[in-house]
């Protein structure tokens, strides 16, 4: 099939490798001449495990071409996907500004029918004001507009795309319909299904899904910061609760709060919406509250046990993306507690695998970015770890004790088990679990009336 992927971000990219990987004849468009250039060059400008190669592979077989031409781009297409930024205003509402101004200029274009996809991740209603603005200078006989949520993970989503749990097509129009089972086809053939719906139904379905596994991560976490008051060890209480068929194992892990290109801004827009028909969802406003305290959760470990003022001290962060397997740093937190520190006067040595880059562009020189985890160390008065990259679980132990002032580990994803931090003497903080050798703190030189009048601003 002929297709036009209109946007190469993330999701655009992803998809449009993907549908070439398949056979499909794919032209990926985008304003950036810098990125259009890169693309045609062979090299992406995402971090995304096994895209490299597949990229490569179907720009060498010429089923993926790149262009800044929007006319030239959608000219031969059969279906075309709008895969463009809907950044959150500032009241949580989706801004629509990138995805209707195509939509204008498509209507000026387009000469033949074409079926225009809404891949982004729109509110409710979007595909209606897609169609609005295309009726307005094409026939309606010359498109159909059509929702079909993305459900990508990063880290896995070469594997989530190619081989989906399910597929979601929002459409009223059987000639619509059809074409999107026939592109689809190749990717359920172990059975997954396809669902056609109507078009608001597939745009509230997506923002359903993200919002209920947001929900499940909060819960975690505001059943972890209980734990911890409670004496019990959240991750028993994980595998507990997790063994029950009707609850299930995933996004049941607590740590420092969810971050990324979806979660929170898909979160934000659900409750935005509901606000506009004048409905308290009352639900999703708790599930963003508890998400945002959350972040803060590493930060007040911290100052707990080092005071609120951090002259003079340095951390050592590993991990800055909002997850491994990726160099997206949008909502990390790891940045949120990076500003902690900085505010309250320590300094920082960073690594992460992939995402350093992106944080430079931030903050420049105000941090160390180490060339290794190890580097990262250095005269620091403790590790924090804030991404859970593999190459982090199982580390050179003694060098960590060596490098650092004091044995002083602060986990915001539980990635060692207490008894292995026991054994090896270190102070370790972890979320929704007890604290191991906390009378290591009592070495700490800091003045006993600035401990609880810390402890009192945290509690």
């Amino acid at each position: 099939m002929q297709l036009a992927i209109i946007g190469t971000g993330y999701v655009g990219l992803v998809s449009g490798t993907c549908f070439a990987e398949t056979g499909n004849n794919v032209v990926c468009i985008d304003i950036n001449e810098d990125k259009i250039q890169q693309l045609q060059n062979g090299k992406s400008p995402i971090y995304e495990p096994g895209l490299d190669v597949l990229l490569e592979r179907n720009i060498k077989e010429k089923r993926i071409t790149f262009t800044t031409s929007l006319k030239e781009g959608i000219k031969n297409a059969q279906i075309i996907f709008l895969a463009l930024p809907t950044p959150p205003g500032e009241d949580g509402a989706a801004d629509l500004r990138y995805v209707l101004g195509v939509a204008a200029e498509l209507s000026t274009i387009i000469d033949s029918y074409k079926v225009i996809v809404n891949k982004s991740t729109v509110p409710v209603g979007t595909a209606e004001k897609v169609t609005a603005v295309l009726a307005q200078k094409l026939d309606r006989s010359l498109f159909d507009v059509v929702s079909n949520p993305e459900f990508l993970r990063e880290g896995v989503a070469v594997e989530d795309f190619l081989k989906p749990d399910r597929v979601v097509v929002g459409t009223s129009s059987e000639r619509a319909r059809k074409l999107m089972d026939e592109l689809y086809q190749p990717y359920v053939r172990q059975g997954n299904p396809i669902y056609f719906m109507d078009e608001r139904s597939s745009e509230m379905t997506k923002y359903a899904a993200n919002s209920y596994l947001a929900m499940r991560i909060s819960f975690m976490n505001e059943m972890a910061n209980l734990c911890e008051k409670a004496g019990a060890n959240v991750d028993h209480v994980r595998v507990g609760m997790g063994s029950d068929s009707r609850i299930g194992k995933r996004f049941l892990f607590s740590g420092v709060g969810y971050g990324g290109s979806c979660f929170p801004k898909d979160v934000q827009a659900l409750g935005q919406t509901a606000r506009e028909l004048d409905y308290d969802f009352q639900l999703v406003n708790t599930v963003i509250r508890v998400n945002e305290r959350q972040k803060t959760r590493l930060g007040k470990k911290i100052k707990e046990c080092f005071g609120s003022d951090l002259s003079g001290r340095t951390f050592a962060v590993w991990g800055l993306a909002f997850k491994p397997e990726t160099d997206d740093i949008r909502e990390a937190p790891a940045l949120e507690l990076i500003d902690e520190l900085l505010e309250a006067g320590a300094s920082v040595r960073t690594y992460d695998p992939e995402a350093m880059a992106n944080v430079q562009k931030i903050y420049g020189d105000k941090l160390y970015f180490a060339k290794d985890q190890y580097d990262a160390l250095t005269g620091t008065d403790a590790l924090v770890i804030v991404t859970e990259w593999s190459e982090f679980r199982n580390p050179d132990f003694n060098r960590i004790s060596e490098s650092l002032k004091q044995p002083f580990i602060f986990d915001g994803r539980n990635v060692y088990t207490l008894e292995k931090m026991q054994e090896l003497g270190f102070y370790y903080e972890s979320i929704g679990r007890k604290t191991v050798h906390e009378q290591i703190r009592n070495t700490l030189q800091i003045p006993e009336e600035q401990m609880v009048r810390q402890r009192g601003n945290l509690d």
